[in-house]
């Protein structure tokens, strides 16, 4: 039977408690807190980025890609976001609930999520010591960031237009905005 989240808890406490809905959670600061279904284009830009992603990485294995990848928040017990996509090269563990030491983390960016994912998440996903880039991509319009770590410091590349080229180095990964956005109907305006 599920049991009602009407109390802090814990990574571990969150990672084996059920609502008994099909709802997603976030676990932010010991307090479950209920996901909003993605929007068509989120879900397009995510499947068509975690399958290139994971073809690239078919060479690398143990390397792969996962959606709706669970991050935890390095040093604390009471945080984990759900990213819209991760990659790592540990090896899969049956039942494993987090992505670990993630190598690249990416976030499709909507206007309900584009506050939370860059105050929250972003710091968060910086001070994951094996992160080498975060990906933002706007699902409105055809724009990415890249924010890369070189030594100490994080360097953002800005990817904008349909006739610019996604480079991901942590993958070894190529594409054009055009084709990952392929099909989704952006304002002209947006466009680019």
């Amino acid at each position: 039977m599920a049991e009602p989240a009407i109390r802090h808890m814990t990574l571990a406490e969150f990672l084996r408690w059920e609502d008994g809905t099909d709802a997603r959670y976030e676990l932010l600061w010991g307090v479950p807190v209920a996901m909003a279904p993605p929007a068509r284009a989120h879900g397009m830009l995510c499947a068509r980025l975690g399958g290139v992603v994971d073809a690239a990485l078919r060479t690398r294995r143990p390397c792969s890609a996962q959606t709706e990848a669970g991050i935890a928040w390095p040093d604390r017990d009471d945080t984990y976001y759900v990213a819209d996509l991760a990659v790592t090269c540990s090896p899969y563990q049956r039942g494993e609930q987090l992505v670990r030491d993630p190598l690249l983390i990416v976030e499709i960016l909507s206007p309900g999520t584009e506050r939370h994912d860059r105050r929250t998440k972003l710091p968060v996903y910086r001070d994951i010591e094996s992160v080498k880039e975060i990906l933002l991509i706007d699902s409105e319009s055809t724009c990415a960031e890249i924010l890369r770590r070189e030594g100490d410091h994080w360097i953002t590349e800005l990817v904008w237009g349909r006739d610019a080229i996604l480079r991901l180095s942590s993958v070894d990964l190529q594409i054009t905005m055009a084709e990952l956005y392929e099909g989704i109907d952006i304002d002209a305006e947006n466009a680019a």
